[in-house]
């Protein structure tokens, strides 16, 4: 089953993916175009709206977040359309585990704090929404991920930034495999709830794992080095990106993994892309 999806940020890295994956899947695609378009106008007609709206270098997020929240919810009552909403692990803070969609938020940032809230508001709406929870983002397109920024920011240098413990798991998501999944529960939309949480497993990987992994495939041996922390303290007071990844840096010492309970109900066939193929897409 198909239909007309309408792509909020349509240019950064889930909705790039999501528009070409609903493409491949036969869908008609309409871009929102925030320069231009009213949303509630355009979305008339659309099926599904995949909201990967998302302030860059996490600015303003405070009032950004809400307003957009509240642009999407009128949007869709207008087109009686399916939200699908690109999660995080944000709101269960610091404490270690397999996150599931059965456990208890525990946010410890102010971005934690706000995204739980953001879900709220979409779960206490009439509209039916699909949260699919992802950890950190994987871009073959290397535009801007946490692969390509964090880790392997000095990778042409043999060097992989270390942003905490190696031994420290961290769920991952390579972009293309989440857009697919995306597709998949938009077409079974009338079989789920009017509020579904649903973990996105993807890879879950440490720095260690990275790093082993990497060698194998480049053939050459990788060094560590830390991500500059302390540099990001200093510089805090006058650059908010920095002081904005410094308050996340709790989510690089928490050990966390994603379930795959509930996608594998939903999508017992879905298959990840292997991890080969997809660290070989991260590199230079």
């Amino acid at each position: 089953m198909t239909g007309t999806v309408l792509i909020l940020g349509a240019s950064g890295r889930f909705g790039r993916h999501s528009a070409s994956a609903f493409e491949n899947a036969g869908w008609v695609v309409k871009r929102y175009r925030r320069a231009s378009d009213t949303m509630s106008e355009v979305a008339k007609g659309c099926d599904v709206i995949v909201n990967a709206l998302n302030p860059q270098n996490y600015h303003d997020w405070k009032n950004t977040l809400p307003r957009i929240t509240r642009d999407v919810i009128h949007a869709a009552k207008v087109s009686g359309a399916t939200v699908i909403l690109p999660g995080n692990v944000y709101h269960f803070g610091d404490q270690g585990g397999i996150w599931s969609e059965t456990t208890l938020p525990k946010p410890v940032s102010r971005k934690g704090q706000i995204r739980l809230l953001m879900e709220r508001t979409y779960a206490s709406s009439d509209i039916q929404t699909i949260v699919l929870r992802a950890g950190s983002s994987i871009d073959p397109d290397r535009r801007g991920c946490v692969m390509s920024e964090m880790y392997l920011r000095r990778i042409g240098t043999n060097r992989i930034t270390l942003p905490g413990p190696a031994e420290i798991r961290q769920a991952m998501c390579f972009v293309p495999d989440w857009a697919r999944a995306a597709v998949e529960l938009a077409e079974m939309r009338h079989e789920l709830a009017a509020f579904e949480d649903i973990p996105f497993e993807g890879h879950t990987l440490t720095a260690l794992e990275i790093k082993a992994e990497l060698e194998r495939l480049a053939k050459r041996d990788l060094k560590f080095v830390p991500f500059p922390w302390r540099l990001m303290t200093l510089t805090s007071p006058v650059w908010e990106l920095a002081r904005e990844l410094r308050e996340m840096k709790y989510l690089w010492n928490t050990d966390h993994a994603l379930s795959d309970e509930r996608l594998k109900q939903l999508l017992p066939d879905f298959q990840v892309t292997p991890l080969d193929d997809v660290l070989l897409s991260s590199l230079p």
